[in-house]
């Protein structure tokens, strides 16, 4: 790989911004594609079937061998809340590999002791989305602190990143009263829309436990949809059986 090449690459992975290296392999001649570029490129629909998969390999083009080397952020969680329900999913979601960060203005709930291993930021939403990267698709956000002076700038800032997954603790009649207010922030009926509120699939989920799984379940269906959308009812059984990315 080229210098110049790896620092492009570089400079994508730390703006969390995916990008594909697309390398001949007759001549070894390569060539970076930008997600941004993507929709412009003689390979479009093939990158970014790429992209959704996340995974790199050979494709054949028109008899050439290209080898797509495929690069895309690490999906990360950012969880809103140090509450019990927090405590049980965090050691949950680090097993399935998602970069998962609490935050909590509460300091007497953000505590290192109460989530040891765990990026933690004890500041209001607003300054803590400062000090990390941009909210992005590849994020997560999950609202659960019940108190929406802490709850809805978090929605609103994770709605406005168009972030994958966006979800908020609460009743059916809470949240009713949560989209009243996102609306008169100025938010429309069709970004509201995108909370899963109730958060979490329903499985009866009681526990704190129960209710973390039901979280993480749900964060998941919605990051593998797209990567079985458009298949074939066959194929789709295929993917349930061995892995959704099949």
């Amino acid at each position: 790989m080229k210098l110049d090449h790896l620092a492009a690459l570089n400079a994508e992975r730390d703006a969390r911004r995916p990008a594909i290296l697309v390398t001949d392999t007759a001549n070894g001649t390569q060539r970076l594609v930008r997600e941004i570029d993507i929709d412009g490129d003689p390979l479009a629909e093939t990158l970014r079937e790429r992209l959704l998969s996340g995974k790199s390999g050979i494709v054949e083009v028109e008899g050439r061998s290209l080898f797509l080397t495929v690069q895309v952020p690490p999906v990360r969680l950012l969880v809103v809340g140090a509450v019990h329900i927090s405590q049980a999913l965090c050691p949950m979601a680090a097993a399935l590999e998602l970069d998962v960060t609490v935050i909590d203005p509460r300091t007497a709930f953000a505590t290192p002791e109460r989530f040891p291993d765990v990026a933690l930021l004890a500041e209001w939403p607003d300054d803590a989305f400062g000090r990390l990267a941009p909210l992005d698709r590849y994020t997560a956000l999950a609202a659960l602190t019940h108190d929406p002076k802490i709850d809805d700038p978090a929605l609103l800032a994770a709605l406005k990143a168009e972030c994958f997954y966006v979800g908020a603790l609460g009743s059916r009649k809470s949240h009713a009263r949560r989209l009243d207010r996102l609306h008169e922030a100025g938010l429309g009926p069709e970004a509201t829309a995108r909370i899963h509120g109730p958060i979490g699939l329903d499985i009866g989920a009681i526990t704190p436990a129960e209710i973390a799984v039901s979280i993480l379940a749900d964060v998941i269906a919605t990051l593998r949809r797209d990567r079985i959308r458009g298949k074939t009812k066959g194929e789709r059984a295929d993917c349930m059986r061995h892995g959704l990315d099949a």
